[in-house]
């Protein structure tokens, strides 16, 4: 009988006893250094101080934003990319990435404090239900576009939406008033700014950031010129950021053979993943150039180092940014974000790309202006190469070195129009872009005649535009007249191209300044020898 009890009683009494351990555990946890049972569940002394602001502070205070502030001051003290995206700021950053967003498809521009149509995308939500270049909105819905204190960013408030959702615009049309209702939809961004043949054999593809799509928007570039006559190739990273490192990977595939390693990655906490080659490219055999500036950074520098240590391709233009650095996005509980670098990109003989940031952000940020100063953008007697102790010899014998972002093979010096003060003045002007959207809008006919970008290009003469740009701004107390020869003639190529740009898109826009670009002509030169 009394054994009967005991077989009752006894897993009561080590359920006892293990919870009053676990309390003693807790209590010595607490008294002692922190390790004891339950240690990790206890407050951060950042936890403890927002909750005595929260209950004793003497005024009412928006916690959620002394949080952000205070997490924003922590990613500080880390690397200069690892960053806090506030909701209100992430959607536009995962936008950026994501290759769309939700709106109506259009472009536009403020002139007058008018908002203008400018481009309408063919298929898309505006076109279908009816508006057209040249269309000024007047209101969105409840909301008026026009008057002084609008900027884009406003404006883009009111028109874009949830996809499904309806926007009522008021416009004028021809001098009528007119009244449409829109349905927002999904609207693509293209990666790609530029894709067309410099001549008969080699193509140009322009990439300006490497997003969820950029690769299939690349294959697509790369069929369409290999039907006109591709057999080699201009890929232009010049300005490029970066972005997703897959779609990198995927397109250094398409020129390199076998199962070469393209880019591998490491950290602390990382283990080491490499990513390679893993099918055959559309162009393994024909002859590559890449170009690259002090603006191509992380996946543009992972496939122009890939393509440098693998002989693959001539790196020209001037010494990358230098971030070698990988990011992993964390979503937080109040709909933030934490991008938190987690490794490091090494090129596949071993080479970091990432420069360094020990002196703080500030420093780190300000080192492309100290490129300009000291001449290193300039001149390549000036270019810094620095080694941290560490050289490599690629497969055909080139001495390549770690750090610093990706030395090109070729040297090309910055532009040096961006010196010419009074140029720079016309080139940011709202009045330039005004003057060119009235000569699209009313020379359409003149227009015409040419029948594609290539014919315009070669045929469209700059100077008409000059003297209608004379009366446009006769009344300003800073005249084009100014301009020496060469400001004038580089003001009329730009004019020339911004105005291809209206009719053809951002191609034509490239197309036009390629013809008189060094860093192109020196493409044509690597790729004729």
């Amino acid at each position: 009988m009394g054994n009967k009890k005991l077989q009752v009683w006894l897993p009561l009494l080590f359920a006892l006893v293990m919870i009053a351990g676990m309390f003693l555990g807790y209590r010595l946890g607490n008294r002692g250094n922190g390790n004891g049972f339950f240690a990790g569940d206890q407050r951060s002394t950042l936890q403890e101080a927002m909750d005595l602001i929260r209950l004793k502070y003497v005024d009412s205070v928006q916690l959620d934003s002394l949080e952000g502030k205070a997490i924003e001051e922590m990613m500080s003290e880390l690397d200069p990319h690892s960053v806090y995206l506030p909701p209100v700021d992430l959607k536009e950053a995962n936008e950026d990435l994501a290759g769309n967003f939700q709106g109506i498809g259009v472009e536009f521009n403020i002139f007058n404090d008018t908002v203008n149509l400018v481009f309408v995308i063919p298929g898309g939500p505006s076109e279908k239900a009816g508006l057209k270049t040249g269309d000024k909105l007047i209101r969105a819905n409840d909301s008026v576009l026009t008057g002084r204190g609008f900027d884009a960013e406003g404006v883009k408030k009111y028109i874009r939406g949830p996809g499904g959702s309806q926007v009522t615009l008021q416009l004028i049309r021809d001098k009528k008033p007119m009244t449409v209702t829109v349905t927002r939809g999904t609207i693509p961004v293209s990666s790609i700014d530029a894709a067309y043949m410099l001549d008969k054999q080699t193509g140009y593809i322009r990439l300006n950031k490497f997003s969820d799509n950029s690769y299939e928007e690349f294959m697509k570039s790369m069929e369409d010129l290999q039907k006109q006559g591709l057999l080699q190739l201009v890929l232009d990273l010049r300005g490029n950021g970066g972005g997703f490192m897959n779609e990198a990977v995927d397109m250094a595939d398409e020129f390199l053979d076998g199962d070469k390693l393209v880019v591998y990655m490491k950290g602390d906490k990382t283990k080491k993943t490499e990513y390679r080659c893993k099918r055959p490219g559309l162009l393994e055999k024909g002859k590559l150039v890449v170009l690259v500036d002090e603006l191509s950074a992380s996946a543009s520098e992972v496939l122009a180092g890939a393509l440098q240590d693998w002989c693959r391709a001539t790196i020209i233009g001037r010494r990358t940014f230098g971030k070698g650095l990988v990011q992993q996005q964390y979503p937080l509980s109040d709909g933030a974000a934490l991008r938190l670098t987690i490794a490091r990109y090494y090129t596949p003989l071993g080479r970091s790309i990432q420069r360094s940031y020990a002196k703080g952000k500030k420093v780190y940020m300000d080192e492309l202006w100290d490129r300009y100063n000291s001449g290193e953008m300039f001149s390549e007697d000036s270019v810094l190469r620095h080694q941290n102790g560490k050289k490599f010899s690629s497969v055909c014998g080139k001495s390549l070195y770690e750090g610093d972002g990706i030395t090109p093979d070729v040297f090309v010096p910055i532009d040096t129009s961006v010196t010419y003060n009074h140029l720079n003045i016309w080139l940011g002007s709202t009045k330039l872009n005004s003057y060119l959207y009235e000569y699209f809008m009313n020379n359409q006919a003149a227009l015409n005649q040419y029948k594609s970008a290539d014919a315009y290009t070669s045929g469209f003469p700059a100077t008409a535009l000059w003297d209608g740009f004379l009366q446009k701004t006769a009344a300003d107390s800073v005249k084009p007249t100014i301009l020496k020869p060469v400001e004038k003639e580089r003001l009329l190529l730009r004019m020339k191209a911004l105005l291809a740009r209206y009719k053809w898109r951002s191609s034509a826009y490239f197309q036009v300044l390629n013809t008189t670009d060094p860093v192109i002509q020196k493409a044509m030169e690597a790729l004729a020898k």
